[in-house]
C-alpha cells in the first residue's frame, strides 16, 4: 500500500516545499535525469511525496549507500540485545575472516570505514553464495593498519557486517532486516534483496551526462581526477541485473521509495515501540567515533554507521546542505541519493533518482541545493 502524504500534520511550509520541488524538477526537465522522487517527513508523519519524470509515486529506487543506514540499524538491534558489541571482532564470528592480519578488526571499524580493506574485491559469481563470500574473505588483505586511517569502503566492510548479523542472530541478513527492522516500523517496501517476481516497480538505472572536466574538478575540489574506486557508472547500472537486486548487496543494494526512506529516519529520531535501546540509538545517531580525515582532508565525523553534520562548518562537505542543524545525521548514496534527519527541526528528507549522472560536480551541487532547501521547510 502506498503511503499518503499529509503536509498539515507534518507542519511544513508549502511555499518552501514548492521551491524544493522546483529545484528537483530542474534536471528532469533538462533531460539530465529520467526521474526523481523526494519525500519530507516530520513529527513521525509523511508530509510530502513527489515523483518527477518517468516514474510514479509507487516506484522504488536502488538507494546505493543509503542502504548502510538500514544495515547499521540492524546491527544496533543486536547490540541492544547484547548479541553484538562495537568491540566484537569479526573473526570471532567468522573464522574464515581471520587470515592475513584481519583477526583484530572490530564491528566498530567495519561500520566506520577504518578496517583497512576499502578495495577488497567481491562480485559475481562469488557474492551470490555464502561459501563464495567466505572464500573471498579469507583471501582479503588489509591495505593499511586497521584503525589507523579512514578510507571509505563502498561494499567490502558491509559484507562482513552482514555475516556478523547472520552469525549473531541466526537469520539470513536480509530476513533479519525485514523482520526485525522494517516490519516493526511498517516499512514493508524497504527491502534488501528483492525477489525477481517483486522487481517490477523498481526504476531502471540509466547513465546520463558527461564527466566533469579536470578544470571543473580542480576549481571545485582542488583535484584533477576523482580518486579510484569500485563505484563506477558501469558498476552502478549493474544493479539493474535481477540477480543483483535479488542478492541484496549490504553496502549498496537496498531498494525503497523516498517516503519509506524518510520515515525510516523519523524512526531513528523517535524510536517507535522502543525498537532500539535508547542509549544504543543515541550513540549510533549522535556520537562521533571517528574524525580521521577523509580523502579531501575533511574530518569524517563517523558514528557507528552514519555521518554527523557537526558544528565545524563542514556540514556542506559532508552532504547535509547549508541549513542543517549540527545534530543532523544521515548517509547518502552514489548517483546523488540523499537521506538525513535533523533532530533540531524534526525534518527528515530523502531524494532518490535512477539517473546515473557522470558529472560529479553537478551531483554535488544538486545535493547541496536540495538539502539546503529541504532543511528550511519547517512551517514553525
Amino acid at each position: 500500500m502506498q503511503l499518503k502524504a499529509d503536509p498539515e500534520s507534518a507542519a511544513l511550509d508549502p511555499e518552501r516545499v514548492e521551491a524544493l520541488v522546483q529545484r528537483a524538477r530542474r534536471e528532469v526537465d533538462a533531460g539530465l535525469l529520467p526521474s526523481c522522487q523526494l519525500a519530507l517527513a516530520r513529527h513521525g508523519q509523511l508530509g510530502v511525496l513527489r515523483t518527477l519524470g518517468a516514474a510514479e509515486d509507487s516506484s522504488r529506487y536502488v538507494i546505493f549507500s543509503c542502504t548502510k543506514a538500514a544495515v547499521a540499524g540492524a546491527a544496533w538491534i543486536l547490540i541492544s540485545e547484547g548479541k553484538l558489541d562495537p568491540t566484537t571482532k569479526a573473526a570471532e564470528l567468522i573464522p574464515d575472516f581471520a587470515t592475513n592480519g584481519k583477526g583484530a578488526i572490530t564491528l566498530e571499524q567495519l561500520l566506520t570505514h577504518t578496517s583497512g580493506f576499502p578495495n577488497a574485491p567481491l562480485g559475481a559469481p562469488d557474492w551470490l553464495t555464502r561459501d563464495g563470500r567466505l572464500a573471498r574473505f579469507a583471501r582479503w588483505r588489509p591495505e593499511f593498519e586497521p584503525g589507523s586511517r579512514f578510507w571509505y569502503h563502498p561494499t567490502a566492510a558491509h559484507w562482513v557486517v552482514a555475516h556478523m548479523i547472520e552469525e549473531a542472530s541466526g537469520a539470513d541478513y536480509r530476513r533479519f532486516l525485514a523482520e526485525w527492522v522494517m516490519e516493526p516500523l511498517g516499512l514493508h517496501r524497504f527491502q534488501l534483496g528483492v525477489p525477481r517476481e517483486d522487481q517490477a516497480d523498481i526504476t531502471e538505472l540509466v547513465k546520463t551526462g558527461e564527466p566533469a572536466t579536470p578544470e571543473e574538478l580542480k576549481a571545485v575540489l582542488g583535484i584533477t581526477e576523482m580518486p579510484p574506486s569500485e563505484v563506477t557508472d558501469d558498476a552502478l547500472v549493474g544493479f539493474n541485473e535481477p540477480d543483483t537486486r535479488a542478492l541484496g548487496v549490504p553496502g549498496g543494494g537496498g531498494v525503497t521509495g523516498a517516503a519509506e526512506l524518510a520515515l525510516y529516519y523519523q524512526a531513528l529520531m523517535h524510536n517507535p515501540g522502543g525498537l532500539w535501546d535508547e542509549d544504543v540509538l543515541a550513540d549510533g545517531t549522535g556520537r562521533v567515533r571517528v574524525s580521521l580525515p577523509d580523502a579531501f582532508g575533511i574530518p569524517s565525523n563517523r558514528t557507528l554507521g552514519l555521518i554527523l553534520a557537526g558544528d565545524d562548518g563542514q556540514a556542506v562537505a559532508r552532504g547535509f546542505g547549508r541549513t542543517a542543524g549540527p545534530r543532523t545525521f544521515g548517509h547518502g548514496g552514489a548517483a546523488g541519493q540523499i537521506a538525513w534527519a535533523d533532530p533540531d527541526s524534526g525534518i527528515s528528507f530523502a531524494y532518490l533518482t535512477n539517473g546515473v549522472d557522470a558529472n560529479t560536480i553537478r551531483i554535488m551541487r544538486r545535493g547541496v541545493a536540495l538539502s539546503s532547501l529541504a532543511g528550511a521547510c519547517a512551517a514553525d
